[in-house]
């Protein structure tokens, strides 16, 4: 093979490798959470030299303790800046809940199926560069086909690499924004196809919350 086909060879199997490390290399370890003292600090004074509402204020920074959110959604669907918006929306309206953002995977049968995508890239585009000796070796004669990708080689690599991402993409996307309150499921896009708002959003955390009356008078507290 001459340099352009160890080229169109080598770009590819690189990609193909830094693909397999990506997926099996172990995630990052999170960083410790701070303690927030601040909040120990303001129940840790005495009720008596507050005035009514400052002591509504505690109230509420108080309300999300001992809570978990779970906001799980398609990664590769772009919807991470609607999750950490959400995040950042629930921590600020609930000082103390957990909120915690994971990818939904989509079925297993599409999963392995998006292994194999790769592999069928590589296998077509290692094809497309040295039929011409693959097909002599296996006993075969080179199909027409062959010959009418090998008169356009770079727009069949190009293309063959384009669409097995495109279809690798659609396996891996679930199309998912499940919100989960203590492990109940209280919002799922998969069921009402779409996205909650923010504002929706609060009021389903802050109804569920152990303080009944909380939620109840939630826009109440925050207009």
């Amino acid at each position: 093979m001459d340099r352009l086909q160890l080229l169109l060879l080598g770009f590819p199997l690189f990609l193909f490798c830094s693909d397999l490390v990506s997926l099996f290399s172990p995630p990052p370890p999170s960083p410790n959470k701070v303690p927030q003292y601040r909040h120990q600090q303001h129940h840790s004074q005495p009720q008596s030299t507050r005035p009514a509402s400052d002591f509504a204020a505690t109230q509420v920074r108080g309300s999300g303790y001992g809570n978990v959110v779970e906001l799980k959604f398609c990664v590769s669907c772009s919807y991470r800046g609607s999750a950490v918006n959400m995040k950042n929306m629930l921590e600020a309206s609930f000082p103390g809940i957990e909120v915690t953002l994971s990818n939904y995977p989509p079925a297993l049968p599409k999963r392995l199926l998006s292994k194999i995508v790769p592999v069928a890239q590589v296998s077509f585009i290692v094809i497309i560069t040295a039929g011409e000796h693959i097909f002599p070796k296996l006993g075969m004669v080179p199909p027409p086909w062959y010959y009418t990708l090998r008169a356009n080689r770079f727009g069949a690599i190009a293309s063959t690499w384009l669409l097995g991402n495109f279809v690798q993409s659609s396996l891996q996307s679930s199309g998912a924004f499940e919100v989960y309150f203590n492990g109940e499921l209280v919002f799922s896009k998969l069921k009402e196809q779409r996205i909650p708002g923010e504002i929706e959003l609060r009021q389903l955390i802050g109804s569920r919350l152990p303080d009944s009356a909380f939620g109840k008078n939630l826009d109440g507290v925050w207009s």
